[in-house]
């Protein structure tokens, strides 16, 4: 049995068209696909249909563990938020009709107010659980503030609201300056999903965007351990790549899933 179970995030082969990245998923051997908004609201842009999607995911036999992403919840100004707060149901609401457990929320991207966070992302939260999906927070180390694990688990923690989660990544871990350790202070149902990847140390930590990554192993950050913390607090859910390479997006998108899978797999099973 699996340590954990494995997803492809849509972005690691990004100029793949929408339903061909479902089948490859599928065809690569993952048991979910991580699938982004703009993507889908594009397709229906230019009249596909929510149903088609639908189908090839039921086809497909592929859960979706999250989708990609709520924006400006916690910036906006009073007068901007119940417009935000809108748009953000909205999206969720198109992730449960898809079938999606959780979407995940940006964070904010200059020094928040936690508190106001907290107030919002249950609002968000509450509003979601009712339509069927679940918001969840994530951390971005390349952003002012909210960089690090302790950062999105303010939110969580400050929320009060039992089923409030936040998103693990370690390459995020590594350029916000933090440390996998924290891991520890979780519990395994605070985590929505944990993106899986990797990043060199040939590039100044503080300067990496998200480009950068690279596939697991072919780089600096100890995912083996990174996984024993996993799996020492009993989080056995969803480990997702994610990658955002144009070297990858040139290459046979059903080979860079393949990869992509097999690294996860031989690090995070053997760890």
């Amino acid at each position: 049995m699996s340590s954990f179970r494995y997803s492809l995030n849509a972005s690691t082969i990004r100029t793949t068209p929408l339903l061909d990245k479902i089948r490859i998923a599928a065809e690569a051997g993952y048991e979910g696909i991580e699938l982004w908004f703009d993507e889908i609201e594009a397709f229906l842009a230019e009249g596909g249909e929510l149903e088609t999607v639908s189908a090839a995911i039921q086809e497909s036999g592929l859960a979706i563990p999250t989708m990609i992403m709520l924006r400006d919840w916690w910036s906006a100004s009073p007068e901007e938020y119940p417009a935000v707060f809108n748009t953000c149901l909205d999206r969720i609401k198109l992730a449960a009709k898809l079938g999606a457990e959780f979407v995940i929320c940006c964070p904010h991207f200059k020094k928040p107010d936690y508190d106001l966070g907290a107030l919002r992302y249950r609002e968000l939260l509450e509003a979601g659980i009712e339509a069927g999906a679940k918001p969840a927070v994530e951390f971005l180390g390349f952003v002012e503030a909210v960089t690090k694990i302790e950062d999105a688990l303010q939110i969580v923690e400050k929320s009060g609201h039992p089923e409030a989660t936040l998103v693990l990544d370690p390459f995020h871990v590594f350029r916000g300056g933090g440390s996998m350790e924290s891991i520890a202070q979780l519990k395994p149902e605070q985590i929505a999903i944990s993106h899986f990847n990797d990043a060199v140390n040939t590039i100044p930590r503080e300067t990496q965007k998200d480009p950068d990554r690279v596939m697991p192993g072919d780089g600096h950050i100890d995912l083996a351990h990174y996984c024993q913390l996993l799996k020492q607090i009993g989080y056995h859910s969803w480990l997702s790549i994610e990658l955002f390479r144009e070297d990858l997006w040139q290459q046979d998108p059903l080979e860079v899933a393949k990869r992509g899978l097999e690294r996860m797999q031989t690090i995070a099973e053997n760890a």
